[in-house]
């Protein structure tokens, strides 16, 4: 069962390009990269740079010292009922820690077959405006951009 922490990792470039990922099991669903804590003590920003690299391929240890960082910031949604048999009975919400990781350009993306079908690189405000979530739009309209 999953845990009802999670992270979301806005990935942009320097040229202030968004990543988005369409999701498998809803296409057409774009989104950033996000994920559950794997351990309720596993630290926040251990969890980001973990589903960065599984969900994009993009290593942490890879890029500049600090690309990968909080945006001090954390939502509580309501867990979307199509995913409440993921957690346990009556969790009904989430809490999410936004993250950001600026790479220097557009990086080659190995998606995640059973999580992602497609990926493309839109502005800012494109980027917001293609997303489901509603927290994620903001994530990505709160940028704090070097």
């Amino acid at each position: 069962m999953k845990i009802p922490v999670s992270v979301l990792v806005v990935i942009y470039t320097a040229g202030n390009e968004v990543l988005l990922l369409e999701r498998a099991d809803h296409p057409g669903y774009w989104q950033s990269v996000t994920g559950s804590l794997d351990l309720i003590d596993e630290p926040l920003i251990k969890a980001a740079a973990r589903e960065l690299l599984e969900e994009t391929g993009i290593d942490v240890g890879q890029l500049p010292d600090g690309a990968l960082r909080s945006m001090n910031y954390s939502v509580e949604y309501d867990i979307y009922p199509q995913w409440r048999h993921r957690y346990p009975p009556g969790v009904e919400k989430n809490t999410e820690h936004w993250f950001q990781v600026e790479l220097p350009t557009r990086m080659p993306i190995t998606l995640a077959p059973r999580e992602h079908i497609a990926f493309r690189w839109e502005s800012i405000s494109v980027a917001s405006s293609l997303c489901f979530s509603p927290s994620n739009q903001e994530a990505i309209l709160q940028l704090k951009i070097k």
